[in-house]
């Protein structure tokens, strides 16, 4: 789980291609390690849960485990990959004539809402990450990343240097929008007029 989005598909909503029997005997595999990782860590602290524990729980062996998942932390963000995949796909996959605040907005209200809505699970995702250093570094250093990739993505886009600092602000707070929300009694109002805010900017750097 991580706390970005709740849905895997692309905001250009393009069906993925079926996966083969191996692929998706791989990706169960992925996911049994990831949920009985983050069931431990939630039932006794992420310092006090093993990696072999972790893997006689998902009935692997820890060479598997760690195929899946080569850093300790990268269990709690098991979906780190997919959903700076889905940010990038919502810039460049965007409708014809739908800006890229635009398309940004209906990316996190179609699929990062479930993190603003007060859903017990993220809750106590939350209150993990929150309570644990590791894994504060992690997410840290996880979000820059997308933002850079975000960032590279917008400028492309747009026609503008890589290195534009307009590029750097629009990913920036685009990813920060739908945690700005939590605790809003309407957090979907409250990303749309975060996005609003973003889209007048914006206009005037295009």
């Amino acid at each position: 789980m991580t706390d970005t989005d709740s849905d895997t598909d692309t905001e250009a909503g393009a069906p993925s291609a079926p996966m083969g029997r191996r692929e998706r005997k791989k990706a169960a595999t992925r996911q049994a390690i990831a949920d009985a990782a983050l069931r431990l860590f939630l039932e006794r602290g992420y310092d006090d849960v093993g990696i072999r524990e972790i893997a006689d729980a998902a009935d692997v062996s820890t060479t598997t485990l760690f195929k899946h998942f080569p850093v300790k932390e990268a269990l709690v963000f098991d979906e780190d990959a997919a959903r700076e995949a889905g940010l990038l796909a919502a810039v460049r996959e965007r409708p014809q004539g739908r800006s890229i605040p635009a398309a940004l907005r209906e990316h996190a209200l179609r699929h990062r809402m479930a993190a603003t809505d007060g859903d017990d699970r993220f809750t106590a995702f939350f209150g993990l990450v929150n309570t644990t250093p590791a894994l504060r570094d992690y997410l840290q250093n996880m979000w820059l990343r997308h933002t850079s990739a975000l960032a590279l993505a917008i400028a492309d886009e747009s026609g503008l240097p890589a290195d534009d600092p307009a590029c750097t602000a629009l990913a920036h707070f685009a990813l920060e929008a739908p945690r700005a929300a939590r605790g809003h009694d309407d957090p979907r109002q409250a990303i749309t007029r975060a996005f609003e805010i973003l889209e007048s900017g914006w206009r005037d750097v295009g």
